[in-house]
């Protein structure tokens, strides 16, 4: 009931002109059959960790009889600190994939790249066809794969009974998630994304945009607006470093970014690059970057659709993660995690500076 309230003040709010959060009629029951909906969620990375945080909170919150949601990450303590912080009425901790599989009704994925992704399911179906389901069971797609894998993935899925697979890869970096305000993208099974995105909405996400029953065109659309997203990248790493050679301080030219930018993203990368912070722990890793700019690039090949901001950007992204392998190989001082945002350095050393220790944060660099 609460959920009710809540989508219809907001859409009062909003006005009639605003399209809704959610773009489906609300689900006739909260559950498939009456019974209470258990909710897995595997993968507790930067992103997973907060969307798995927020969903159990809300559901504790606002959902009758909700059950804990059940956890489970390749490394356990990332599982572990989750229980220990929300504790055993919002969440527990699965031993195995098997166990997720077998007793969750709904289960989110929120994975590091391509082949791990493909070797979960795999695990998840080869479970299933040993223990079919007698009842429907949803899966929950939220990384960022290349198109047909996601294809792949469906037929893999739709292969055991009562099985479907939605494709709903998340724009936000991991404080956005934090403060429940992720774009989610949906394709596939219509009732599957009807159910699921009023889980979602208001919980983890602000809005849904609905992409149709094809279930590539959401990870197409995440490519696309990651490509968006890595073109600014590359914008300001170049910018920065124009201001460096040229003299103008890095406060500065910030402080032009939150005036004529003031996207939370963009401010964010910005402030990271403006002040040499590209601990990626809590941001998006560089790895996940490359691979992105892969997938990308490859997305632009099929097309015949040249991207060549794209092009440089994948190179940047390379060239800082070598210079940062180096450092760490060297024994140099040097965080775990790049972020992406430490594409910069790829810019700076093209220009003779310094990849990651920019001499340009405080001041304006003193004149000949």
């Amino acid at each position: 009931m609460s959920d009710l309230l809540h989508t219809a003040l907001h859409a009062a709010k909003a006005g009639s002109d605003t399209p809704p959060a959610v773009p489906y009629s609300r689900p006739a029951s909260p559950g498939t059959g009456g019974y209470p909906v258990q909710i897995g969620f595997v993968g507790l990375g930067a992103m997973g960790w907060v969307m798995a945080k927020n969903l159990a909170n809300h559901r504790a919150a606002h959902v009758h009889a909700s059950p804990p949601i059940l956890v489970w990450n390749r490394t356990s303590a990332k599982a572990d600190s989750l229980f220990e912080e929300l504790g055993q009425h919002k969440v527990r901790v699965a031993q195995t994939l098997e166990q997720v599989v077998t007793e969750c009704d709904v289960i989110f994925t929120a994975l590091a790249n391509d082949e791990t992704v493909k070797s979960i399911y795999q695990q998840f179906v080869q479970t299933l066809k040993h223990t079919p389901p007698a009842r429907n069971k949803i899966f929950v797609e939220t990384s960022t794969i290349y198109p047909t894998l996601a294809g792949e993935l469906d037929v893999l899925v739709s292969s055991v009974p009562h099985c479907h697979l939605i494709a709903s890869p998340v724009f936000g970096t991991p404080s956005v998630a934090a403060a429940a305000q992720l774009v989610i993208v949906m394709s596939g099974d219509y009732r599957s994304k009807q159910q699921v995105a009023y889980m979602l909405v208001p919980g983890v996400g602000k809005k849904v945009i609905d992409l149709g029953g094809n279930i590539e065109k959401a990870n197409t659309f995440k490519l696309i607006g990651n490509s968006m997203i890595l073109g600014t990248l590359e914008i300001l790493a170049e910018s920065y470093t124009l201001a460096e050679k040229s003299g103008i301080a890095a406060n500065q030219v910030h402080d032009l970014v939150k005036d004529i930018f003031p996207a939370p993203g963009i401010t964010r990368y910005s402030e990271r690059m403006s002040t040499n912070n590209f601990d990626g722990a809590t941001g998006f890793s560089i790895d996940g970057g490359i691979k992105d700019a892969s997938h990308i690039r490859r997305l632009t090949a099929v097309h015949n659709s040249p991207m060549p901001s794209i092009d440089i950007a994948h190179q940047h992204l390379i060239t800082a993660r070598a210079i940062h392998t180096g450092h760490v190989e060297a024994g140099r001082d040097a965080v775990e995690v790049l972020d992406w945002s430490g594409i910069v350095a790829g810019t700076r050393v093209a220009a003779g500076l310094d990849a990651f220790e920019s001499k340009n944060v405080h001041g304006v660099v003193p004149e000949d």
